[in-house]
């Protein structure tokens, strides 16, 4: 039971991930005002704007995916021995999906949402970032230990993989930091990437805009250095597993640098924002998989708890 349930959950993670992102990008992270948990004061706000709705909605789904998780803990703990990496894995998201409603709550009463360019926000963001992405890694190893495997020693070729995640999640700080700044300070349409490096560089722009430059720099080197490990990974290791979630990963990282190339050319609008989040956090996914499969093994144990 415990394996459709933790997939369940890592899609259900993603779509929440996904509603966040469309939160700030229409600008309804203030929705609620200044009040958490309840909104403007009510625990159901009457005669709504659309801004509430999105946000209060996005907090419904946030507190349906606390239940999630807390029945995947009860499910890993019923089914798996102590110790087992399901438990880990489910105790982790536990653990992250609570400091996750805080980050949340901080936003939200500290007023670190809607048009605040803040030097404050954009920490608090990268902080949001960091623990999404624990978050949704946590519950990645809750499915990957359904299938009842081990950790073993990680290796050369492991300790790469775990430098390809780090990076990752550097990438990832500088995104939501960047993807900040396209919402807050919009490039305008058919102005170009020269002139928008321009504005951005200008005496007058803000820092958000001058941090843009980073995000797609780092990319390309962090992508490079992915594929590189993923290939180092493939001519050691001959195992189908370790093939399957290296294609995947590579095949992403491909379509992750090309979908940032067009999101730059076409200004960031929302939608492509969306999609770029999506594939960023399927890339993360594929690389936590080909990390754990590329550093275990399969086990006989009973599924029964002591």
């Amino acid at each position: 039971m415990l394996r459709p349930l933790a997939w369940a959950a890592l899609v259900y993670t993603i779509l929440v991930v996904l509603f966040g992102a469309w939160v700030r990008i229409t600008g309804s992270g203030a929705g609620c005002g200044q009040h958490w948990p309840t909104c403007h004061g009510e625990l159901v706000p009457r005669a709504p704007s659309a801004a509430t709705v999105i946000e209060f909605t996005h907090r419904l789904s946030s507190g349906i995916y606390g239940l999630v998780i807390v029945a995947l803990v009860v499910v890993a703990f019923r089914g798996h021995a102590r110790g087992s990496w399901a438990r880990r894995g489910a105790v982790l998201a536990l653990l992250f999906t609570i400091t996750e409603a805080l980050v949340g709550a901080r936003l939200v009463l500290f007023g670190l949402v809607a048009d605040n360019d803040s030097v404050d926000r954009a920490i608090w963001m990268a902080i949001h970032l960091i623990n999404t992405s624990l978050l949704t890694g946590a519950v990645a190893v809750t499915c990957w230990a359904s299938e009842l495997r081990s950790l073993r020693s990680i290796g050369r070729t492991g300790w790469s993989l775990v430098g390809a995640l780090v990076a990752l999640l550097l990438v990832g700080i500088t995104g939501a930091v960047t993807a900040l700044g396209d919402t807050l300070f919009p490039v305008v349409d058919g102005s170009g990437v020269a002139a928008t490096m321009s504005m951005d560089h200008s005496p007058t722009a803000h820092f958000l805009q001058r941090l843009r430059v980073m995000h797609p720099i780092l990319a390309v080197g962090v992508a490079l250095y992915v594929l590189v490990a993923v290939q180092a990974v493939m001519d050691r290791q001959k195992r189908p597993d370790v093939a399957l979630w290296a294609r995947w990963t590579a095949g992403l990282v491909i379509a992750q640098v090309a979908a940032g190339v067009v999101n730059i050319l076409l200004s960031a609008p929302g939608w492509l924002q969306i999609i770029h989040l999506l594939l960023a956090n399927g890339l993360w996914i594929a690389l936590i998989f080909l990390s754990l499969s590329a550093s275990s093994s399969v086990v006989q144990q009973s599924v029964d708890a002591p």
